[in-house]
């Protein structure tokens, strides 16, 4: 079951030119930077509430960061939901004619279990599905 937003991803090209409008602008707390191999990708996580902020720069050009940046810029890149049981919510959305990118969860940032659902089946949102770890 979906429990709440966990986080709200947003690519960027530089976290070096991004992290000080976040932390200066906005006022907001920097938790925590983390390079996430598997995904190509830097992080950086920011408090929001109950929610995160993840900033995601590429590590490489064939990226899927890296990609979306070529395509459409700048900007919110998925929403991340966290959920008690990503397998059974994994199933539920498969079981509903939504197409997995991920059918089997994996690692990402925090240590946490990941799976991702296609945009074309999402309505145009990439859509996170998360559960254990931390921020």
């Amino acid at each position: 079951m979906i429990q709440k937003v966990d986080h709200i991803g947003i690519a960027v090209r530089s976290l070096a030119e991004t992290i000080p409008y976040y932390e200066n602008a906005l006022g907001m707390k920097l938790l925590k930077t983390e390079e996430v191999e598997s995904q190509k990708v830097r992080t950086a996580f920011f408090e929001a509430g109950e929610t995160h902020v993840e900033l995601l720069e590429p590590t490489a050009d064939d990226s899927p960061i890296a990609k979306f940046l070529e395509k459409n810029g700048e900007g919110i890149h998925h929403v991340a939901f966290g959920v008690d049981d990503i397998t059974g919510q994994l199933k539920q959305a498969a079981d509903a004619g939504v197409k997995l990118i991920h059918e089997v969860p994996m690692i990402g940032a925090g240590g946490k279990q990941v799976a991702f659902l296609h945009p074309k089946f999402t309505h145009g949102v990439l859509t996170e599905f998360c559960s254990g770890g931390e921020h």
